[in-house]
């Protein structure tokens, strides 16, 4: 619907003459024809295509330049005249003196980057004027919703300046970056690769941490710690625990659920390790003030961004993450939790579809910023009325089974605990965090260990109690 081309168009009576520079036009196109091995490469890696050139004849001009380039082909007047006219295309720029034209009219090809850049900025000046004008037609018609359209025209005007050259990439190119990504691994010898570490060693073993694009769901039946376990993990990728690099990853937080300052509290109490229930309740004693003083300090520090707006519509959401990303650099979101979010487009169409709809944005969101989406997510009761240890399966997930379809790693919480009588439930600090799906690597049973009145998650050794944070940090576990 809504384009992002700077291109020409065919004008109306009641049109202005769009900007554009011929007179830098002339410049970029001399420059080239004067210096073609610096110029023409300064052009490439500002990434102008022939899009950029308002006027018809020079596109043609710098389209067989390219053609030329990509061949290995000098490029001066008397071979780009040749070329052209092999294509049948010298006449129609105007034949040989126009040629001569262009390096008459450029002083000196030292001045390229300045002509570049003119053409650069008209360029993106028509295509604002473009999308504004799709923009108005749209609203004029009435055919979409306003926060579908207000989306759409938001995610085209980013698009100017973000994804204008599409998103197509050349095999050899994209082999020869997985090979560098690869060797990179192989000589630093990290395990967690490229992904976000989760701060928990167990988990990064599982998953090879957070990955771009991916979108993992956290699933569990209420109470059972999964925004205490999504906190966790925001604060430690904030902090960069357990990073190969000590560096923090800035994590942007959607609470659809919990205020930001009831979200702020149980951070600070969970990370100074004060019982929040003894916050609440108006008992604080020095050494627990000391410890949340402390706490703030840190937590003051990390590039944590959080938005508490509850009832969001997923297009809305999309939106405000794109703003996120754009003016933070955000590279992970969390969003507690995917049940409470809305898709106005769909609401009356049904809880599932809508459900679908929101599960599939929310995949889309992962891809377009190219970060790891964690998104939190209510399970259905078929896991209680199913067994007595209450074992969540993928097809428990609420509403949808759209979510199991796009979600690259589905994880489900559950405390044995909360279940009398089943294994495990005599040891109230267990937690198990199920990988039941995972599409680039293995599946299976992580063990935990839950501080209850902190909130707080730890690593666990399968069948023995809180020795794995000694075994990997060398510190001592409090119990």
């Amino acid at each position: 619907m809504v384009r992002d081309s700077g291109g020409q168009r065919p004008a109306t009576k009641a049109d202005r003459i769009p900007p554009y520079s011929e007179e830098a036009e002339r410049g970029v196109l001399g420059s080239i024809l004067l210096d073609f091995d610096r110029a023409l490469n300064l052009a490439v890696d500002s990434q102008i295509t022939p899009d950029y050139f308002y006027v018809p004849a020079h596109r043609i001009i710098y389209e067989a330049m390219l053609q030329m380039l990509s061949v290995g082909q000098a490029i001066d007047v008397l071979t780009l005249a040749d070329n052209l006219r092999t294509q049948e295309h010298l006449d129609a720029i105007g034949g040989d003196g126009y040629l001569d034209q262009l390096i008459d009219s450029t002083p000196t090809a030292a001045h390229a980057e300045y002509y570049i850049d003119i053409v650069r900025q008209k360029y993106l000046l028509r295509a604002v004027i473009n999308c504004a004008r799709d923009a108005e037609t749209a609203c004029y018609t009435g055919e979409q919703s306003a926060d579908s359209l207000l989306s759409e025209v938001e995610q085209a005007f980013l698009n100017i300046t973000e994804n204008q050259h599409g998103s197509v990439t050349e095999w050899p190119n994209a082999v020869q970056e997985v090979m560098e990504y690869i060797e990179s691994v192989f000589q630093s010898k990290r395990g967690i690769g490229s992904g976000i570490s989760t701060g928990f060693l167990n988990i990064d073993r599982k998953l090879n941490g957070l990955r771009g694009s991916e979108m993992i769901v956290l699933a569990a039946r209420p109470s059972m710690g999964k925004t205490s376990l999504a906190m966790n993990i925001a604060e430690h990728a904030a902090l960069g625990k357990n990073d190969p690099d000590g560096k923090g990853h800035a994590v942007g937080i959607f609470s659809l659920e919990m205020s930001y300052a009831s979200l702020v509290t149980r951070m600070l109490c969970c990370h100074a390790e004060v019982p929040g229930f003894q916050l609440s309740g108006g008992y604080v004693s020095t050494e627990f003030h000391g410890r949340i003083v402390k706490a703030a300090s840190v937590l003051r520090k990390a590039p944590i961004f959080m938005d508490d707006t509850g009832g969001l519509d997923v297009m809305e959401l999309r939106a405000r993450a794109r703003r996120m990303k754009k003016k933070h650099n955000i590279e992970l979101i969390v969003i507690d939790y995917l049940q409470l979010l809305n898709c106005r487009e769909y609401s009356h169409q049904g809880r599932q579809l809508e459900t679908s709809a929101i599960s599939s944005n929310l995949k889309a969101m992962a891809k377009e910023l190219n970060l790891p989406v964690l998104v939190l997510s209510q399970l259905s009761r078929a896991p209680e009325q199913r067994d007595k240890e209450g074992r969540p399966k993928l097809s428990d997930l609420r509403d949808s089974g759209a979510i199991e379809q796009d979600a690259d790693v589905v994880m489900m919480l559950r405390r044995p605990c909360k279940y009398p009588g089943t294994e495990g439930a005599d040891d109230e600090r267990l937690a198990i965090v199920d990988v039941v799906k995972q599409r680039n690597g293995p599946t299976g049973e992580v063990l935990l260990n839950f501080e209850d009145s902190y909130t707080r998650f730890r690593d666990r050794e399968r069948g023995v109690d809180g020795l794995a944070e000694a075994e990997f940090s060398g510190e001592e576990v409090m119990t």
